[in-house]
């Protein structure tokens, strides 16, 4: 399968990820994007950010809910804070500490979905 094939494959699971739990598409992305597509270390994280977003976004509007403006109003704002802060300093962060740190997570919100 060329390139462009194995990009669709890897958004079209990470979109089904997403709309089926609501969240989640981006740890299904980041492997599949570097394992599968052999994307470069230094792509991985940006192009995830940049490709989730409008998969968050498809998934929410296609789901028919409303979206509750005053619960997401605060979490948008300090995702919009965080999200800022990661852009400016995690480009200094080593890229083996984000994958700890990335695979640390993921273990936590499993185990919590599972207790």
């Amino acid at each position: 399968m060329e390139k462009s094939g194995k990009l669709a494959l890897s958004g079209g699971c990470a979109g089904a990820i997403n709309g089926l739990f609501g969240g989640g598409g981006g740890m299904v992305l980041l492997p599949m994007l570097s394992g599968y597509v052999g994307m470069e270390e230094d792509n991985l994280f940006p192009a995830s950010v940049a490709m989730i977003f409008p998969i968050c976004m498809t998934s929410l509007l296609s789901s028919g809910q409303a979206i509750p403006w005053s619960t997401a109003l605060p979490y948008l704002i300090g995702g919009s804070l965080g999200g800022l802060a990661a852009g400016l300093w995690g480009q200094h962060i080593p890229t083996l500490w984000l994958h700890r740190f990335l695979g640390a997570l993921i273990l936590w919100s499993g185990v919590r979905y599972l207790c």
